[in-house]
């Protein structure tokens, strides 16, 4: 499976190609799951992993200023961006100028070592508020040919700051 990214104009909310490319992805780099599969069994995958998973995930793209490319519900709410206003923000954007070398920094390192666990680092919400990412993990987007596709994020924990 190739998994094109596409322009901001194409939906991969409930995608299936990218369902399997993030949960693909995820279980060869850490050796876990992202998604119960019992709750899969009862739910389409894609579907519930953006409306209803109680975690918030998030991937960007591999342009030179990574912009974000999904989104689902949780982040959505922690973010305070709808669908539409979160895949044409540059992910450098949630975080606030002071902390972005930091965020740099921890790109560079998943980069590097295909995936990094128990992130807590400060993010910026679209109305300003400042919270604490807790407990996350973010992992390079790597398709079954090996070819880097972005990277992605999640947790499911978040504090004010």
């Amino acid at each position: 499976m190739t998994v094109h990214i596409v322009p901001p104009s194409a939906d991969l909310s409930v995608d299936p190609d990218f369902f399997d490319l993030l949960t693909g992805s995820f279980a060869r780099l850490t050796g876990n799951s992202l998604v119960d599969e019992g709750q899969l069994a009862k739910a389409n995958g894609p579907h519930w992993l953006y409306r209803d998973a109680p975690f918030a995930v998030l991937a960007h793209n591999t342009d030179a200023d990574p912009r974000f490319i999904y989104a689902n519900k949780a982040a959505q709410t922690c973010f305070e961006y709808d669908w539409d206003e979160f895949i044409t923000l540059p992910s450098r954007l949630s975080a606030e100028a002071p902390d972005r070398a930091e965020r740099q920094r921890l790109m560079e390192s998943v980069t590097r070592h295909g995936f990094i666990s128990d992130y807590r680092g400060v993010r910026i919400s679209k109305t300003g508020r400042r919270f604490w990412i807790e407990s996350g993990i973010v992992w390079n987007l790597i398709d079954r040919d090996g070819h880097l596709r972005g990277q992605a994020a999640t947790f499911s924990g978040w504090s004010g700051v």
